[in-house]
């Protein structure tokens, strides 16, 4: 599909794949523009496209869309001996993802990275490094020992409802549409956690909030699964939901 990147001064069409990552995109924009990728950040409507996802996972990304490209200052080349990025190995059972983290980030922090590229709950992620499990205390990274190709693993937990899942809660969500839809409006509403999402729509639709429609929810830039519930796309009270009209369809 073709997009239009639009900077303060200038508009540059590229094509790009539905499979096409964030990354490869600013790839091409540098050779153009010659705009390094780090100094690049992309966003449609406000929000900022992540560098680790693909344009499938951005449904509000069609033909014809206009990427807006903000440019950050270039900084000062850091101390290396205060160097704080590292790369990291995320090994789960079937699969293994790399991602870079600072060195002061704590095991929470991590946990919540790695939901935000792979998608995983975070309540169902226990992570070990060199055979020690690894608590959601306020200890940083570099305090457990894990440093520049580390290698963490994770272990999901298993879903009991009859006995490992706490009790349903109550949740106080807002729901926001998208400006081509009731003109970008902020709905708030509250829903059992154990409800799903499919649910949510249809609570939507039978209180005539929204129109009779096909819908994607996205939470935290990740489209979220109809037939799984909130609390399994790890929801807190507070959230933010969107929606917008579609469908999802992966070949």
């Amino acid at each position: 599909m073709r997009v239009t990147i639009v900077t303060r001064t200038s508009q540059l069409f590229i094509e790009v794949g539905s499979r096409e990552t964030v990354v490869e995109i600013k790839r091409k924009i540098e050779q153009v523009l010659n705009v390094p990728v780090a100094s690049q950040i992309l966003s449609v409507s406000g929000w900022e496209l992540l560098d680790g996802l693909d344009m499938e996972d951005y449904p509000i990304v069609s033909e014809g869309t206009k990427i807006d490209l903000t440019i950050k200052p270039m900084e000062p080349l850091p101390n290396p001996n205060h160097f704080n990025k590292i790369q990291i190995a995320v090994k789960f059972p079937a699969r293994q993802i790399n991602i870079e983290v600072d060195r002061t980030d704590t095991i929470r922090s991590l946990k919540e990275k790695i939901h935000i590229i792979d998608g995983t709950p975070i309540k169902r992620m226990t992570l070990f490094f060199s055979g020690r499990e690894l608590d959601d205390d306020f200890r940083n990274l570099t305090e457990y020992g894990i440093r520049e190709c580390s290698e963490i693993i994770v272990f999901l937990k298993a879903v009991n409802r009859s006995r490992d899942e706490p009790p349903s809660r109550k949740l106080s969500l807002v729901v926001q549409t998208s400006s081509s839809l009731l003109n970008a409006a902020t709905i708030p509403l509250e829903i059992r956690d154990a409800s799903t999402v499919n649910d949510l729509k249809q609570l939507l639709l039978s209180r005539k909030i929204l129109p009779l429609d096909d819908y994607l929810f996205i939470h935290k830039q990740r489209i979220m699964r109809e037939t799984c519930s909130l609390r399994w796309h790890g929801v807190e009270n507070g959230d933010c939901l969107y929606v917008f009209k579609g469908t999802v369809s992966r070949s």
